[in-house]
């Protein structure tokens, strides 16, 4: 995995065990389980809105934004990158 990428869920993690004051992080977390899908909820649609545009720049933001959401969700069920990539693999095994 890149490295931003494994330096993103380690922050995550660890605002998951030790929160923040301030951090936005730790307020989703806060929150719970329900308003953290609903953000990713709300990116996603976010995203489908920016891919019908021209502004390359918005769909990049707003990716980002999903993408970020959905690692924190993943912190919050406790599915970590080395699952996800297992899982992944598991699929493109030949049957």
């Amino acid at each position: 995995m890149d490295d931003m990428l494994d330096q993103l869920e380690t922050i995550i993690a660890d605002r998951k065990r030790n929160p923040v004051p301030g951090s936005y992080t730790s307020r989703l977390f806060e929150a719970g389980r329900d308003k953290i899908a609903q953000k990713v909820g709300e990116e996603a649609v976010e995203v489908v809105i920016a891919a019908l545009r021209e502004n390359r720049d918005e769909q990049l933001e707003e990716l980002a934004d999903m993408f970020y959401h959905t690692l924190v969700l993943m912190a919050e069920l406790d599915i970590s990158f080395d699952d996800l990539k297992r899982r992944l693999r598991e699929r493109h095994q030949p049957r």
